[in-house]
């Protein structure tokens, strides 16, 4: 029976491995009809994407390397570089933190109020960061409803960094919970209730279990907070006040620079935020390729059962 349920598995296996390299058209359209598709896709990529990603390169080096560096190590660009990194440092950990909690309450226990806290999470998805901005303003304004009593304690929210904070945690606090929450879903409760029941603790349970199962995940929201994190403009405009070197982060820098038609200087700054781009689209195909590669290297626990039967 064990040599039988063994055979048997390694047909299955086998015919599973033939079926993933298989090849099949995922329809019956002539050649005509897929080169067609082919070369639009080609070109909505080469003239929406493409090129204006080239441009902002071509435009930044009109002038030479020595315009570049100089817009690039000018003061108030340095400054908003600071600014843009801070913000980022202090609301990916944030986010991290909150999305795992996030994930880890909804998908493995159930309690009341579940769909309306998955709800809360999607709301920065629904909302214009503009209109974020302006709440913040309503809340902590100098005509606000905290505005008096921040004034009457010398508390400064608006027009300074915890307002870039605030606003950039608000816009981002999405990505890392709607990475882990269907990831935790499918994935299910048996492993840690098996790791509970062997004498694990939480915190073991979550450090040996849960965390090698979600870190591809955990890692591609992380990613992808950081990136929307350090490329924010609505919210950050409005909370910001435009203060030069002080309250100007990287996208609010590149705007005034444009705006004083100081054209090669701003696109200067603008490629800091493309290569930014480059590099997380570089990284996020990492990690789908390296989370795809290890899916693959599992063997089904069932499996392995039964040719151990």
């Amino acid at each position: 029976m064990a040599g039988a349920t063994t055979l048997n598995w390694a047909a299955a296996a086998h015919a599973d491995t033939a079926a993933r390299f298989e090849t099949r058209d995922a329809t019956r359209e002539t050649p005509l009809v897929k080169w067609l598709v082919l070369g639009l896709s080609l070109t909505f990529f080469a003239v929406f994407l493409l090129l204006p990603l080239v441009a902002v390169f071509v435009e930044a080096l009109r002038k030479g390397w020595e315009t570049y560096w100089t817009a690039l190590a000018h003061e108030d660009a340095l400054s908003a570089v600071k600014l843009t990194l801070t913000a980022a440092i202090i609301a990916v950990p944030l986010n991290l933190v909150f999305g795992v909690c996030a994930a880890w309450a909804i998908a493995k226990f159930e309690f009341r109020g579940k769909h309306f806290l998955i709800t809360l999470i999607d709301l920065p998805f629904s909302v214009s960061p503009v209109i974020a901005g302006l709440v913040y303003v309503l809340i902590f304004g100098a005509q606000g409803w905290l505005g008096p009593w921040l004034a009457a304690h010398e508390i400064k929210i608006l027009f300074a960094v915890p307002g870039i904070v605030l606003a950039t945690v608000f816009v981002t606090f999405p990505f890392v919970a709607r990475e882990l929450i269907p990831l935790m879903q499918a994935q299910g409760r048996e492993e840690e209730e098996a790791a509970i029941v062997l004498g694990a603790n939480g915190w073991q349970t979550f450090w040996y279990v849960t965390l090698p199962n979600i870190k591809w995940g955990l890692l591609y929201g992380v990613i992808l907070c950081n990136a929307r994190a350090m490329g924010e403009f609505g919210a950050v405009s409005v909370v910001s006040g435009h203060i030069r070197g002080q309250t100007n982060t990287l996208p609010l820098h590149v705007e005034i620079l444009y705006n004083e038609y100081q054209f090669a200087a701003a696109f200067a700054v603008a490629s800091l935020l493309a290569m930014l781009a480059l590099v997380t689209l570089g990284i996020k195909t990492w990690v789908e390729h390296r989370a795809a590669h290890a899916s693959r290297d599992e063997t089904p626990p069932e499996a392995l059962q039964d040719a151990a039967s």
